[in-house]
């Protein structure tokens, strides 16, 4: 237990969570008398599986979305549909960012997108930057739930369970909970006076705007499509969205210009290099405490005293909300699900249903303070505190542990189409 006090020490004081992981393995292995030629053979290990490839696929495919011109598309559709209701900006800006999560699966991708492009225009009609930002961030954060996504795809390759299942499980997750961001913001708009657009969009707009949208949001269908039917694995489903988006982008709307190419390669690189280092450390983290046997002695302390797989999730849902507070997504993912794992097995609760609720779980992490990231896109965006956006976020928030609820204790809300499909 003394590795995982001391890497919550090392957190706490402000080191990276790459070098903590990094630190506290090799203080493990120094006490274990392992050579330490093994750190650069579990690092190399942990970042060498054909299943991370899909990770820099999907970083760049939803990097070439957005310059592809499909984020503007995708407000355009959704403001036709359902702009002119009161709070129109609010639901249009919530729409959009389930539209754009289910091309990109990212949480921060979907708030900058359509953060830079809802918020001035919320600005223009009065509404509340303090309220603008924090929508727009929890908006978001339906990105890693529905499919592709990027944290089912490392809890599926750590966990030995189907990625396609997850992908398929986070559907019903996922419009839990744009339904219950629609209501908050329609009750909230409708109490402070927020508007949309002035009319109803006619039928031939929004003929328009669904024609000039449907490339874009068919995405999503070919790939769950091609991973259900075996045309191609979840790893080739990144190539197949990178391909589809240069496709899209560069020849259809005629957006994407290759001299941005290689700013958007870079951007990637980085991107993937951050996630990869993480995940290397982290696999050298997981080999030492599993040598030293944490997870068995963690499963063994939790086993006597929890009896009740209804206690063991409110306990896991606990840890994991205080976690995600200060500890990136991937980061939480590569620690806890090790040790949650065989505790999780013995128990007899489904390895695809515990995936939902470590992915909503931590993603509610990527908008609560202090870590809070796409508060940050958001907010600076916006150019509002995040000290000024806590009065509107709370009851955000309050939504989202809701939902988080619905999940955990209704299964079938994950295993339903998993199961239908087969």
């Amino acid at each position: 237990m003394i590795y995982i006090v001391l890497l919550f020490i090392l957190f706490l004081i402000g080191i990276p969570i790459c070098f903590s992981l990094g630190l506290v393995s090799v203080f493990g292995m120094v006490q274990g008398a392992t050579p330490m030629i093994v750190v650069i053979q579990r690092l190399f290990t942990g970042a060498d599986s054909t299943a991370l490839i899909a990770i820099p696929l999907f970083i760049l495919a939803g990097g070439l979305m957005v310059q592809g011109g499909i984020s503007n598309r995708i407000v355009s559709f959704a403001d036709a549909l359902i702009g002119h209701f009161p709070s129109g900006l609010a639901l249009v800006s919530i729409l959009a960012c389930m539209f754009f999560a289910a091309i990109t699966g990212s949480a921060i991708a979907a708030t900058a997108a359509i953060g830079g492009i809802m918020i001035p225009i919320m600005r223009e009609k009065n509404y509340e930057d303090t309220f603008s930002a924090p929508l727009i961030a929890c908006g978001g954060s339906i990105g890693p739930i529905i499919p592709p996504s990027i944290p089912l795809l490392l809890y599926g390759t750590m966990a030995n369970v189907s990625v396609g299942k997850l992908f398929i499980g986070g559907f019903i997750p996922g419009i839990i909970m744009f339904a219950g961001w629609m209501l908050y913001s329609y009750m909230v708009g409708k109490k402070r006076r927020y508007v949309g657009r002035e009319k109803r969009a006619s039928r031939e707009e929004i003929l328009k705007t669904g024609k000039d949208a449907l490339l874009a949001l068919i995405m999503p269908i070919i790939i769950i499509g091609g991973i259900l039917s075996g045309i191609f694995t979840a790893t080739e489903s990144g190539a197949i969205a990178c391909a589809y988006a240069i496709i899209i982008g560069g020849f259809v709307y005629k957006e994407l210009k290759w001299k941005n190419m290689f700013s958007l390669l870079v951007d990637c690189a980085k991107s993937t290099g951050q996630v990869l280092v993480v995940v290397a450390c982290a696999s050298l983290f997981t080999w030492v405490i599993t040598v030293a046997q944490v997870p068995q002695t963690v499963s063994a302390l939790l086993s006597e005293s929890i009896h009740s797989s209804v206690l063991l999730l409110l306990i896991i849902n606990i840890i994991l909300l205080i976690a995600g507070t200060f500890i990136d997504t991937t980061s939480a993912l590569v620690i806890f699900t090790p040790l949650f794992l065989p505790l999780v097995q013995a128990m007899g609760i489904d390895l695809i249903h515990f995936g939902l609720v470590m992915a909503v779980n931590l993603t509610i992490g990527m908008c609560t303070p202090p870590l809070g990231v796409c508060l940050f896109v958001s907010g600076s965006i916006a150019k509002v505190s995040l000290k000024d956006q806590m009065r509107d976020l709370v009851p955000m928030l309050g939504v989202l542990l809701v939902v988080l609820m619905i999940i955990t204790y209704i299964p079938q809300t994950v295993t339903f189409l998993p199961e239908l499909l087969g």
